[in-house]
């Protein structure tokens, strides 16, 4: 389901397949895991999300407010077009940041 790979103080967490209600605690729990007190900014790589629902978007939304507590920069990159337009029906490209590409994002996380 998730891959991750730290650059300097950047980590990239990779999302394949689906977040949905019959594992949306499971991926919260291992991004969770993942994070450390030296990261300075958190990408999600979301080109192989397939499908996330209302469980998956909450979780994304928990993780988001977790790290700008820890003020972390935080966006996510490469949704596929129906995962897109999940994120854009429910407001969330208002509150976190939503790249086209990786390149993008980590221009705008400097």
């Amino acid at each position: 389901m998730i891959t991750a790979k730290r650059d300097n103080d950047v980590l990239t967490v990779k999302v394949q397949g689906r977040i949905d209600g019959s594992n949306a605690s499971e991926f919260q729990d291992k991004v969770k895991n993942i994070f450390t007190d030296s990261d300075k900014a958190v990408m999600m790589d979301m080109a192989g999300l397939e499908y996330i629902s209302s469980a998956g978007l909450r979780v994304v939304l928990m993780l988001a407010k977790l790290l700008e507590q820890r003020k972390v920069n935080f966006a996510i990159h490469s949704l596929a077009d129906p995962v897109k337009e999940v994120f854009d029906i429910s407001g969330f490209d208002k509150i976190i940041q939503i790249h086209a590409s990786q390149q993008e994002a980590v221009a705008a996380l400097g």
